[in-house]
């Protein structure tokens, strides 16, 4: 997948989250849903390309998220495993 479509796209998931009211949390959303639907390999690649171009194209809700939140969207990071409801 061609970076500049990746960028399209967490700009788009980023407008869309943007609306919410509460925006902490908004921003967190953002980093979850990428997490949650992107593949590791074009989580890797997105981030790469930030770096190199110092996220010159990123709207500034996703600039922002990334600052605040940028751990959660690491492909390296391991997905939470469920923890037990019992005491």
């Amino acid at each position: 997948m061609q970076v500049d479509n990746l960028i399209r796209m967490a700009n788009q998931i980023g407008s869309f989250f943007e609306a919410m009211p509460d925006r902490p949390q908004a921003l967190k959303d953002i980093a979850l849903h990428i997490r949650k639907f992107w593949d590791p390999r074009m989580r890797r690649a997105f981030l790469e390309h930030v770096d190199q171009t110092g996220g010159a194209a990123l709207s500034e809700v996703l600039g922002e998220t990334l600052r605040l939140h940028r751990d959660i969207l690491d492909w390296r990071r391991q997905p939470a495993t469920a923890r037990s409801a019992s005491p």
